[in-house]
């Protein structure tokens, strides 16, 4: 990994920045951390920009909500304590001191037990499995650590090849029900290397003891969206929030412009589409062939429901509850307030209960109290104490572009950044292969699609 480069500023003779007027306007469309990473650079290379952004807010699926006058993601996230762009991206705008690093602890719910997961010692109590078995599953991690080409995986699905390091018991036991809870109907079609570089990672963000180490950005991830947003325009670029885009207006082989759902109009000498694939293709008919749209269609995600719920108590010790159960609904309980603690939400106890499904699924279409009541008796029976007393509030959040489907040989289906017409440019969560979705990766492609665009745009 490489330090991201410094972002040059443009100013006036009074020292105040400003817009660098006589650059080529290039439009964003998607304010998450990709638009937003990819915007900074772009305006560092004397580009024009503008970000438009269809919510609210900024940060995309790192967005924020309110809870009792905190801000909290509508969806969990955390980074790597390896995650090296965002990292640079935080000291560059001068925030590191708004990034922490805690351990946590993780678990797994199997049989109507708990176990804890946090560290490799812990996988020498995991009952389920005999000790031979243990080892194994221990190995896994060095196993994938080990990978030097992850090339040699593409052919191989996921549960191929953990058969193959970890054997048939192991993989029932374990990860089957994890990738059956995360994928549904597309486990057995997931990729070995989607697996590979999730453990990967998680095996090189560890402390000297071997537990897991993870960082969070004090105040939320929409704080940092939000700073960003800020240098942008600081830096002379523009951010219309409440703007969504309906198409992109094209003459030959080149964009002329976009068009805001609004019907305004939006000269551009450059569009850079950031929203999943489906959506770019919208955007796109009828100005490029046919094929090319079926290519971006050929993609296939699934949606994600979370519920979160404020409690006036702790469900248990426990950051991350991977759920190897499958009449559990949800595929893990993730409760927050054990990584950043209950004081930063005026002292209320978060717990998110996620799951990945097709948009189509009857959960997914579920009313906010219907699910909230289709769930508290799955929770009662995980936590007999639980009582629905202790909930103090709910939220449901629904993205219908949660979860790309990495199968094999994705890197022959995944499409590159360039498109058919020449000034307009993809970048996507589904396009970080081989790593998997997450706003370290989506500021590593941000940055690399600007340099491409400023390459382009500055021959024009």
């Amino acid at each position: 990994m490489t330090a991201a480069t410094p972002l040059a500023d443009h100013h006036d003779d009074a020292g105040r920045a400003t817009p660098p007027e006589a650059g080529r306007h290039v439009v964003v469309v998607g304010g998450g951390f990709t638009g937003l990473a990819a915007a900074l650079k772009l305006l560092a290379a004397g580009c024009r920009v503008t970000v438009l952004e269809a919510d609210t807010a900024l940060g995309g699926l790192a967005g924020g909500f309110d809870v009792g006058g905190y801000t909290l993601e509508r969806f969990y996230h955390h980074w790597f304590n390896n995650d090296a762009y965002v990292i640079d991206l935080v000291k560059e705008l001068g925030l590191e001191d708004q990034v922490v690093l805690r351990p946590t602890r993780t678990g797994m719910y199997h049989a109507k037990s708990f176990f804890r997961l946090s560290s490799p010692l812990d996988l020498l109590t995991f009952t389920p499995l005999s000790f031979f078995d243990r080892i194994r599953l221990g190995m896994v991690v060095f196993r994938a650590r080990a990978v030097r080409d992850w090339m040699t995986l593409e052919g191989q699905t996921a549960k191929e090849w953990l058969i193959r390091i970890c054997g048939e018991r192991v993989y029932k036991i374990v990860w089957e029900p994890l990738l059956v809870g995360k994928f549904g109907p597309y486990a057995d079609e997931v990729s070995a290397v989607w697996f590979w570089k999730k453990i990967a990672l998680r095996g090189g963000s560890r402390s000297a003891d071997g537990r897991e180490v993870l960082a969070y950005y004090r105040g939320g991830f929409a704080a940092l969206a939000d700073a960003m947003g800020a240098e942008v325009r600081r830096r002379g670029g523009e951010i219309r929030l409440s703007t969504g885009v309906s198409r992109i207006v094209a003459e030959g082989t080149r964009a002329r412009a976009v068009e805001t759902t609004s019907g305004e109009t939006i000269a551009a000498d450059a569009v850079l589409a950031t929203p999943a694939l489906p959506q770019i293709a919208d955007l796109m008919e009828g100005a490029v062939p046919a094929e090319y749209l079926a290519r971006l269609r050929r993609v296939r995600y699934l949606a994600n429901v979370c519920l979160v719920l404020e409690l006036d108590r702790s469900l248990s010790e426990t950051y991350w509850l991977n759920v190897a159960d499958p009449s559990f609904p949800f595929v893990g309980i993730i409760e927050h307030t054990n990584f950043e603690p209950p004081a930063s939400y005026g002292g209320r106890h978060i717990v998110y209960l996620s799951k990945y499904l097709p948009a189509e699924d009857p959960l997914y279409t579920m009313a906010d109290g219907e699910l909230l009541d289709f769930s508290l008796p799955h929770i009662q029976r995980m936590f007999p104490a639980f009582e629905r007393s202790w909930v103090v509030g709910h939220h449901v959040w629904r993205a219908p572009y949660a979860q790309p489907i990495m199968e094999r040989h994705y890197s022959q289906i995944m499409p590159p950044a360039e498109t058919p017409l020449e000034n307009v440019f993809i970048s996507t969560m589904a396009q970080v292969y081989p790593e998997d979705r997450g706003t370290n990766y989506a500021i590593r492609e941000g940055h690399a699609v600007a340099e491409l665009i400023a390459g382009r745009v500055g021959k024009g």
